[in-house]
């Protein structure tokens, strides 16, 4: 079958099973699988040689680790280290550990036992965290100890990786030296330090979108390639290069630019272990399977909701995180696929594990439901939502230039959270030695802003140089996230109603207030006395705000506007006569 051929069958089985899944409130990760055996061999035999596509999809988990590396802010892990230490150390430790003893009194092999058992150990962070999303979980003191488990799985991942290369390595006559490996983690590291700021913004000043996008995958492919030169994972090249970029000002940027060639290359990395899946396995050896799946999911639910209820949760949350982490993960596949091919795991033993890690996804959310059920039907639930991580901005500024500045200090000097987002690389690195929360980006892209946090921000400040993009801003707000105040600064009258017609109220115009405090300071300056300045200046300004509003209730004839505008000069000068004549008579 020709590549066309083999993608629309892709695309068609992703787009059918996936969407569906999710409905069923299954999940896209166990839809891709369930797409996969279904093209695959197993079942309908319409894509063949998965093994190849296999090796092309990794690179998903390759951009996969670079995102994890990118979203481990220091901040982050500070503020959840009793989670991630205590609680998702003592989960990896107990999982593995039971497991690890089961599997070796079975297998009798430790270094198989060992790494089927810290695979199993590893839940998915993509099903747990919608599963907690959809029970308004995630924010709660419960979600964060669980996020605080998945946080620590994800850490976990890399060192996995090396373990079993390490195991698959020894007495390899080919196995390259282990202070090669060492010195290409010192040479990443040094380069990134020193080198990888400089070239992204060196790409910034170009202003191209797509240069962008090639820097940021030339970025994770050379460190992965890298990597795999020196004997160590391709995933922990792309690791340390998304840990190096976790605080810079490209962050952002860099996850918008990487987010949709990962989800379709994991998309595809799914639907191939799919094809991979013995479905014949499930029909020969059921009571294994099942059984073992089933124990899968109980040991972890019992061993989180432990640790949990020590960390002072009460039962029932304990016991709905639990089952909400209770399946094996994502990356369990991929540490199958790795030990399979490094000769470390018999292949049918891989199948059998991937096997029982795909059965327990699917037990996962119907037990979630069930337990939701049942206990709402006895107990009036907790609602989290009012609870909000500190860490999300309340107030997004788009344009970080001297307008922009100005509010953001007020916010920094009062404890108010707010990220700014501004496309000049080299302003944002000035502005940043000063402690700012500032990220280069096109605010205009509604995926930016979602990364940006929008999503928990109570405002967004329009403080854009450029017009167009103000506007354009507040429409991509307006239509997706109606629920966010918009203050927007305006250029001129005509920008005041453009912004009006979006339904933006909180109009600032640039200039105005100089402008007034100008003018008083020349009456002044003049020889009128304080009084008098200030009055002619308030007068000015209520009869200019009344006329604007007044225009704005206008259609957008053109004819209609230039005579209101025309009137309105000549009300104006009517009315300083009439203020010139009373202050006659009054003296």
């Amino acid at each position: 079958m020709s590549l066309i051929g083999s993608t629309v069958i892709f695309l068609g089985a992703a787009v059918l099973a996936v969407p569906l899944f999710t409905r069923l409130k299954l999940g896209a990760i166990l839809g891709y699988l369930v797409a996969g055996a279904l093209i695959g061999p197993s079942v309908f035999n319409l894509v063949s040689d998965p093994d190849t596509i296999l090796h092309f999809a990794e690179l998903g988990v390759v951009l996969l680790l670079f995102l994890i590396g990118i979203e481990l802010e220091p901040e982050k892990l500070w503020r959840l280290r009793g989670a991630v230490v205590l609680t998702g150390g003592g989960q990896m430790l107990a999982c593995a550990g039971l497991i690890g003893l089961a599997l070796l009194w079975l297998l009798g092999d430790w270094p198989v036992a060992l790494v089927i058992a810290l695979a199993l150990a590893l839940s998915s962070t993509a099903f747990a965290i919608q599963l907690m999303n959809e029970h308004r979980m995630l924010n709660s003191p419960p979600g964060q100890q669980g996020f605080g488990i998945l946080l620590m799985q994800d850490l976990a991942v890399i060192p996995i990786l090396l373990l079993v290369e390490s195991l698959a390595a020894r007495g390899s006559p080919d196995a390259p030296a282990w202070y090669v490996g060492i010195g290409a983690i010192v040479l990443v590291l040094l380069v990134g330090r020193f080198l990888l700021n400089p070239f992204l913004r060196l790409v910034a000043r170009s202003g191209s979108a797509e240069v962008m996008t090639a820097s940021a995958l030339l970025i994770v492919l050379l460190t992965a390639l890298g990597m795999d030169a020196a004997g160590l994972s391709m995933g922990m090249g792309a690791f340390l290069a998304g840990v190096l970029l976790a605080n810079s000002s490209f962050r952002h940027q860099l996850e918008m630019e990487i987010e949709p060639f990962k989800g379709l290359l994991l998309g595809l990395f799914f639907i191939a272990i799919g094809m991979n899946l013995d479905l014949g396995l499930l029909t020969r050896e059921p009571v294994l399977i099942l059984g073992a799946a089933v124990a899968l999911v109980a040991l972890k639910t019992a061993v989180i909701w432990t640790l949990l209820r020590a960390s002072g949760q009460v039962s029932r949350d304990a016991m709905r995180v639990g089952l909400m982490l209770s399946q094996g993960g994502e990356f369990a596949f991929v540490v199958m696929a790795q030990a399979a091919a490094n000769g470390l795991i018999e292949p049918a033993l891989a199948n059998q594990v991937t096997l029982i890690v795909g059965v327990s996804m699917a037990l996962t959310a119907p037990l979630v439901i069930l337990h939701s059920q049942f206990f709402s039907s006895q107990n009036c639930p907790r609602v989290y939502d009012d609870s909000r991580e500190q860490a999300e901005p309340a107030v997004i500024i788009a344009g970080f230039g001297r307008f922009g500045q100005i509010t953001g200090r007020i916010l920094a000097a009062n404890g108010i959270p707010f990220t700014a987002l501004d496309n000049d690389a080299e302003h944002i690195e000035f502005v940043k030695k000063f402690g700012n929360r500032v990220f280069y980006g096109d605010a205009t892209r509604l995926d930016l802003l979602k990364t940006a946090g929008i999503e928990h921000a109570r405002v967004v400040l329009l403080a854009l140089d450029d017009e167009s993009q103000c506007l354009r801003v507040a429409e991509l707000v307006r239509e997706n996230y109606p629920q966010v105040r918009v203050v927007a600064r305006a250029h001129n009258r005509m920008s005041v109603r453009l912004f009006n017609q979006l339904g933006v109220a909180g109009v600032v115009r640039e200039m105005l207030a100089g402008s007034l405090l100008a003018a008083d300071q020349v009456l002044r300056e003049y020889g009128f006395d304080e009084a008098e300045a200030e009055r002619m200046v308030e007068l000015f300004r209520r009869h200019d705000e009344e006329t604007l509003q007044n225009s704005l209730q206008m259609t957008d004839d053109m004819d209609a506007l230039i005579e209101h505008s025309r009137y309105s000069r000549e009300e104006l000068a009517s009315l300083f006569q009439q203020d010139r004549e009373d202050l006659a008579g009054g003296g």
